[in-house]
């Protein structure tokens, strides 16, 4: 089902790292693990999350964020949706399309009604995908090709719906690999034309040769891959946004040209979600040559 409204907007994302103008983010107000719903929130269970750490980190990247001259839009937050921060797995933006996604679990439906709420409130046009469960956290683009992860979060059936809807504008690659890994960029991200990182325990030869015929890929170790080492956020420029603790990740895209920003958001990590994950972007523009 099709929104639409009368005012003009700069809707456009064709990959993960063209320069990032537009993002939607989500407080960690009430971030807590109230049911275990990935294998890092099974690990972090009993210790729990520090809220006012959590919103300490979280405002540090948004002030990085912002530094870098990118808008920043803060949905309103709300005590029944513990897992808000993660706003990247309540929609997409392919090419000049925003998609508002059908969560799986269900201590994450009615999320995305606050997405819409405020597109909605912007009159911003948005697709609204119904009875095809997807989460913005398996959909990766770049360019013309889409990888799209079958995951526990995102059916077949979906990735079906989205071939029918972007078969003339797109190329859709379903990539399949651990579930237990919840999302395709908690294994796998594309980070320039040339560069990807993978988590190779998580993936079939397939799929790992795949992209390693398209990209030079940075192998993440399994240690940094708890600690979500591929879910960097460029932000355009050769400039990503990293944690600290991932040492070998930061050292890898380093040698290879690019400028790592490391921020701390090791509290929000706890529930299985780092940068790419507490971030929806809706405009990014290409990089000029």
């Amino acid at each position: 089902m099709v929104q639409t409204f009368t005012k003009p907007h700069k809707i456009q994302c064709f990959t993960e790292y063209n320069i990032l103008k537009k993002v939607i983010l989500c407080q960690p107000q009430y971030m807590t693990i109230r049911d275990v719903i990935n294998e890092t929130q099974k690990k972090f269970k009993n210790e729990g999350i520090h809220i006012e750490k959590a919103l300490e980190q979280h405002e540090e990247f948004v002030k990085t964020l912002r530094a870098f001259d990118i808008e920043v839009i803060l949905l309103p937050y709300h005590k029944k949706y513990p897992e808000q921060v993660f706003t990247r797995d309540i929609g997409f933006t392919l090419g000049e399309t925003i998609f508002v996604a059908d969560m799986a679990s269900n201590i994450r439906h009615g999320e995305e009604n606050v997405l819409k709420q405020w597109l909605e409130d912007e009159e911003i046009s948005y697709y609204n995908i119904i009875g095809h469960q997807i989460e913005g956290g398996d959909v990766i683009i770049d360019q013309d090709t889409i990888y799209i992860g079958i995951s526990d979060r995102t059916t077949s059936e979906a990735i079906d719906h989205m071939q029918r809807l972007l078969n003339d504008q797109f190329n859709i690659v379903p990539i399949d690999f651990e579930s237990k890994y919840l999302h395709l960029d908690c294994v796998f991200n594309v980070v320039s034309p040339e560069v990807a990182l993978i988590y190779p325990g998580a993936l079939h030869q397939k799929e790992i040769d795949l992209f390693k015929s398209r990209f030079e890929c940075i192998e993440v170790s399994k240690e940094e891959q708890f600690t979500l080492g591929t879910n960097v956020l460029s932000i355009g420029n050769n400039k990503i946004i990293s944690l600290p603790v991932n040492q070998h990740v930061n050292k890898e895209l380093r040698s290879r040209g690019f400028e790592v920003i490391e921020v701390d958001i090791t509290e929000i990590i706890k529930s299985g979600g780092s940068f790419r994950c507490c971030t929806l972007p809706i405009h990014r523009e290409p990089m000029k040559p």
